[in-house]
């Protein structure tokens, strides 16, 4: 086993977001220290339900909860994707979890950042209201002293999911999105030109559950095939589903296995292109658009699917108890 480290996952769950959950959890190079749940594909209680749920399946009571955003910056009303993830988010399954008790205050989270500092990286699977809201909180020093941010969102030189132009979380709070461009540092953005091609396949489903490995092998069947079908609506003949947000995490446990390029990036807040990711890439004025956006970012603009899907497999098999006792 690698060495473990320290993630702090700002997530929505959401189907692919839950599945993000059980793989950082499984994972044996990453020690999940925290978990900052806010809305996005499900609303904030039910996202924080659900965040719960899963850790106490993995008897990782320990992990603390931080009560993220409820809704974006811009203050207005949220849409959210049953059709995709569930009424309540992990598709056909009942989450028998309601919160007792009490959350940890959002700003409890700068003790963790201070207490880990440069030994823990940031990973933020879902809309960014609330990485900014920790930014506009805590400050600068005290965000940008984690050893690195991965994002999942935007779509470069691609369409859209939720928009011709649009990805769902730099859509869903782009003045959000917007600020971690603009403060943040040391950025690894995984867009939708590169997550719309990490597809889970049945195959790999079958094989991850041919078995029951581990405390989360029961629900992964039925919440793929939800999935799956949602997409199969959307993408017809698509053998599968996108997993965007665990390929994100993989960028962080397998960097090698994607291609980054350095960019300076900008989120559009104008109403008419809402939440479209924008970066220059014409090589002789990628100089004047820096000067003018600000810091350069890495983007992700490929990977290699085939280690992609062994990762995800050799993750998901895990048996219960293999990664505390190695």
């Amino acid at each position: 086993m690698g060495e473990l480290g320290k993630v702090l996952l700002f997530t929505d769950p959401g189907i692919d977001d839950s599945m993000a959950i059980m793989f950082a959890l499984l994972h044996p190079d990453v020690e999940l220290v925290g978990v900052v749940s806010g809305y996005g594909n499900v609303e904030q209680e039910q996202a924080t339900d659900n965040v719960v749920y899963l850790l106490r399946l993995a008897g990782r009571d320990d992990i603390p909860v931080f009560a993220g955003a409820k809704f974006p910056l811009s203050g207005e009303l949220v849409s959210y994707y049953p059709e995709i993830h569930g009424e309540e988010g992990l598709g056909p399954i009942e989450v028998p979890v309601e919160i007792e008790e009490e959350l940890l205050n959002f700003t409890d989270l700068f003790d963790l950042i201070e207490e880990h500092g440069n030994d823990l990286t940031i990973i933020d699977v879902g809309r960014l209201t609330s990485l900014a809201m920790a930014f506009i909180l805590g400050g600068e020093e005290i965000m940008n002293q984690v050893n690195g941010i991965f994002l999942m969102g935007g779509a470069f030189l691609v369409p859209g999911n939720v928009t011709p132009l649009a990805e769902a979380n730099f859509h869903g709070d782009p003045i959000a999105a917007n600020l971690i461009m603009e403060r943040a540092e040391n950025v690894a953005i995984v867009p939708l030109n590169v997550t719309e091609y990490a597809i889970v396949t049945d195959e790999m489903i079958n094989e991850v559950t041919s078995q029951e490995f581990n405390a989360f092998t029961p629900l992964i069947e039925p919440i793929y095939e939800f999935y799956s079908e949602a997409y199969g609506r959307l993408v017809p003949g698509i053998n599968g589903a996108p997993f965007h947000d665990v390929v994100t995490i993989t960028a962080y446990t397998n960097p090698a296995n994607f291609t980054f390029i350095e960019k300076p990036v900008s989120v559009s807040v104008e109403p008419e292109t809402r939440g479209q990711s924008i970066s220059d890439f014409r090589p002789e004025k990628a100089e004047d658009f820096e000067e003018e956006v600000g810091q350069d970012h890495w983007l992700a603009m490929d990977f290699n699917y085939s280690e992609f899907a062994r990762e995800f497999t050799e993750t998901m098999t895990t048996r219960s108890g293999e990664v505390e006792n190695e």
